[in-house]
This record gives structure tokens, sequence and C-alpha cells, in this order.
């Protein structure tokens, strides 16, 4: 912005040029006062106007293949003193970096041409029920034969891995096909509010792939540019299934092995791994427990834990601490218990439980008939 005012101040002048950018005069005028004066600048900006050339001296005089770690080991043999972190941050300021063993592998592909659709999930990967947000994304594994992508598409709910599929290249079609997957095992429909959350690679921007999406009653959401924040949920399962299974039954011969070992781990996964984030529990058994929580209804008083306290009157009262059970309590004149009628909310009369307070349990328990 400052390069630009410097080339159009004397046809146009440096006020009316500044809300345009957006900058404010006095931030021109301060870079202008530094440039002409270096003693004005911090003591970080006077570090960093050393260490630049520095770099680029040491990168050039090795063959421009030191990355950030030899970089800083060879200015450290030179003494300076220097942090790792302010060397990297130079380096990717300057636009250099040290050679990379094999070729650097891309699986997200922004085609910046493309029409994108807003981020309607915002980071927000908590939904109150299934079939509100599907998450998606894919990564690829090395194999002998070259490398082999795998596509996920997870319900948010429950984490349930509702749609996959393994391919040897990374085409719209093959990412069409895992939704395909979903799309026939959940059977969504207009007007369900059902949200399709990714990355913003040119296979989710694709016109068949938002075609389907339209077709199936879907809303379609795209996060940022090299964010993986915005599809935090989705890059979490991608790197469970490469720390659970890459590495451990690895290497990798052929695709036919990796999608095989895909097939085992989504069974697993969906129908025996606990989750800590939704209650210890594996997807399949919460999806089942969310559809049968309706229909169901208490069949017996559950033990609750209550706490006493005394007024100023003397007389006993109680807390109780389950938000569903409201209990109040009295005092007992002739044994000195304290009993207790807990009633269930949203029940009929007959589902209606007289409790003793057991003070060494500090239970709520069934009283014996």
């Amino acid at each position: 912005m400052v390069g630009f005012i410097d080339a159009h101040r004397d046809a146009h002048g440096v006020e009316p040029l500044c809300p345009v950018l957006p900058i404010a005069p006095s931030t021109y005028y301060d870079h202008l006062a530094k440039h002409a004066d270096p003693t004005r600048l911090s003591d970080r900006a006077r570090c960093d106007a050393v260490l630049r050339p520095e770099i680029k001296r040491v990168f050039e005089e090795n063959r421009r293949v030191y990355g950030v770690r030899k970089v800083w080991r060879q200015l450290d043999r030179e003494g300076f003193d220097v942090a790792r972190c302010t060397i990297a941050i130079l380096m990717k300021d300057m636009g250099i970096q040290g050679i990379i063993r094999g070729k650097p592998h891309r699986t997200t592909v922004p085609d910046k041409k493309a029409p994108c659709p807003l981020d309607k999930v915002n980071r927000e990967f908590r939904v109150p029920a299934p079939n509100m947000l599907w998450v998606s994304d894919f990564t690829y594994v090395a194999t002998w034969k070259g490398f082999v992508y795998v596509a996920f598409v997870i319900d948010a709910y429950a984490r349930r891995i509702v749609g996959w599929l393994v391919s040897t290249s990374a085409h719209a079609g093959f990412v069409l096909d895992a939704l395909e997957q979903a799309v026939h095992k959940r059977h969504p429909t207009k007007g369900m509010g059902l949200v399709h959350h990714s990355d913003r690679g040119s296979q989710y921007l694709s016109i068949r792939y938002t075609e389907r999406l339209a077709e199936a009653g879907i809303e379609p959401s795209v996060g940022s540019v090299g964010d993986s924040y915005d599809n935090a949920l989705a890059e979490t399962i991608n790197g469970l299934f490469k720390a659970e299974v890459i590495p451990r039954r690895g290497p990798w011969r052929s695709f036919e092995a990796v999608e095989y070992a895909t097939l085992e781990w989504v069974d697993w996964f969906n129908n025996r791994c606990i989750l800590e984030p939704i209650g210890n529990v594996p997807p399949a058994e919460a999806e089942a427990t969310f559809y049968a929580a309706p229909e169901t209804e208490p069949m017996a008083a559950k033990p609750t834990k209550i706490s006493l306290r005394q007024n100023r009157r003397g007389s006993w009262k109680s807390q109780c601490m389950a938000s569903r059970w409201p209990a109040s309590l009295n005092r007992n004149p002739s044994d000195g218990t304290a009993l207790s009628t807990c009633l269930m909310l949203k029940t009929p009369p007959l589902l209606r439980y007289d409790t003793v307070f057991d003070s060494s349990a500090c239970l709520v328990q069934p009283a014996a008939k």
C-alpha cells in the first residue's frame, strides 16, 4: 500500500488515496519517517533488518537447499544469537524455503474461478441431532504403486462416518461417490436443513458435486483458503485414520490393501470405537440412543444425589442435585428420618415414587413397598 501511494501521490495526493486502500495517513507518514531515519525503528525491526541479508547469504552460499533448521544452525555457528522461530518467520516473509525430499503433495487445490458458497458453520461443529451437518474431506496414502486417496463424509452429531471411498485419483467423481453413499444411507430431503461443509478444494466446488447437493436438498458450506480450523472435524477424522491405520499396518503394497484396511477401520470406528466428545460411546450407539430417547418412558426411580440445608427455624430442606427430579424433604418427628417425594417432570401421576433419605450414601433411594 505504501508503494502504491508513492507511485500515485503526485497525481491524487496522499489523503484522498488513504481511505480507498485503506490506510491511515499517519501510518503512511510514520513509515516514511522510519524509512528516512532507521533509528526510529523498534528493536525488533532493526534486528530483522540485520538478519535478512545474513539469512539470504547463508541460503545462497549453500546451494539454496538449507531449510529453517540448517540456516538457524549455521548462523549460530557464526555467532548470531537468534531464535529458530525468528528465522522461520523471516524466511517465510522473504519467500525462501529449503529443499524437500520427494514431491510435495497437495490434496486441496482451490479453483479461484469457481463460485464459492458461504461458510454456514463458522467452526461450530456441535449440532443437536443427526443429519443436520455433514463434513467432508479426503487424504492420501503412499503405496508401492503410487498415491491412493481416501474420502470421508462424517455426520457431525456423533462423528459417524456415513460415506467413504478409496480411489487412485483425486478427481471430482471420487468425492462424489462418497457423497452418493452418504445420501443413499441417510436419504436426506429438501427442507430438512442439512448442511454439507468442506474445504475449498476444486473437487467439492465442481459443477457435478454442487448439482448433486442441490438435488438432494443439501445446503453447501465452504471454509476459507488454507485454514484447517474451518474444517477441523473432518481434519480430525483424517488424522485419526492416518494415525491408527497407516503407520501401524504399512508399508502398503496396493490400492486393494488400503481399501480393505479402510473398510475394517470404518466398521470399527462407527460401531465399537468409544469417543469422549459424545460420552465415551461408539457413534452408532450415540445415534441409536438419540432416536430411542423419545420412545422410552422411565420404568423405575433412579438414585438421585441431594444435599440438606437447615433454615433459620431449624427445619430441614433439600436441594435436589438432579435437574429432572425436584425433591421436597420434611423431617419425620417420630423417628427422625427425612422423607422425600421426588416427582419426574412431565410424567403422569402414576410415575410417582416415595423415597427415603439415606444420610450415609447421600442418595435418594426408592422406598421399600
